[in-house]
């Protein structure tokens, strides 16, 4: 060991255990949704990146499709077209959310957003949820049981039906 190597032992250097996460670093974490007493596999068990994204896209596709009758109903302009896709998919996610847990894309991907502590999601939290959802940033930032700020914000969690 050089002067300047402050490694000690066999273990790994503090800059690989920081970069690689906790479990690098000897860290048990458990399993995700372990902590909220979900089970491992199927019916309940937390749903993973893949699934949830593609409930994104197809929910993000309805919401342009919507969008698109729409402006050539109305007869506006094309570049109207964004936002109002962006307010029929805050929309949607939001009234579906509250009223049923499952969004379009979720129910194609057998998936359903639920609250940890069992009741129904609601108004307030799903608006709650859908607008740090719109926000983009608050989803992209994970924790171990792969619930977004958004989730955590609403205390909700989305699972396999």
């Amino acid at each position: 060991m050089s002067s300047g190597d402050t490694r000690r032992g066999d273990g790994p250097r503090w800059t690989q255990t920081w970069l690689s996460g906790a479990r690098s670093a000897g860290v048990d974490l458990g399993r995700p949704g372990e902590r909220y007493g979900l089970p491992e596999q199927g019916s309940g068990s937390v749903a993973g990146y893949g699934r949830r994204l593609g409930a994104l896209f197809l929910d993000w596709l309805a919401s342009l499709l919507v969008a698109g009758l729409l402006v050539q109903a109305l007869g506006w302009e094309p570049s109207q077209r964004s936002l109002l896709t962006l307010a029929i998919f805050g929309v949607q996610a939001w009234l579906l959310t509250a009223l049923t847990g499952v969004t379009l894309g979720k129910a194609v991907l057998g998936l359903r957003t639920v609250r940890l502590d069992g009741r129904r999601v609601g108004f307030g939290w799903a608006a709650a949820r859908a607008a740090l959802l719109l926000l983009v940033v608050p989803a992209l930032v994970w924790d171990r049981d792969y619930r977004g700020l958004h989730d955590r914000a609403a205390n909700t969690i989305v699972v396999h039906r």
